[in-house]
């Protein structure tokens, strides 16, 4: 396992779990928006573009954040 695990910071409240295989820690995606809607004031779209854009777009190496896409209805999903 990787010995460098990445947070991201001012989204410790968007942290979700661990992944079970590399031991990288997991954000869900909506509260991640949320708390920069609240903490950035920005609307949706704003904070939307700019997480995937400055933060999930952001590759720091193998111990890089899992982010979690939890905004999907799971009843869409063909299986």
């Amino acid at each position: 396992m990787e010995s460098d695990i990445y947070k991201a910071d001012g989204f410790d409240d968007a942290i979700i779990g661990v992944d079970y295989n590399t031991g990288r820690i997991a954000y869900s995606v909506s509260k991640c928006i949320t708390i920069l809607m609240i903490d950035e004031q920005m609307t949706e779209l704003d904070a939307t573009e700019w997480f995937y854009f400055n933060v999930a777009g952001s590759y720091v190496g193998e111990g890089t954040p899992v982010w979690i896409d939890d905004t999907y209805d799971h009843n869409d999903l063909i299986l």
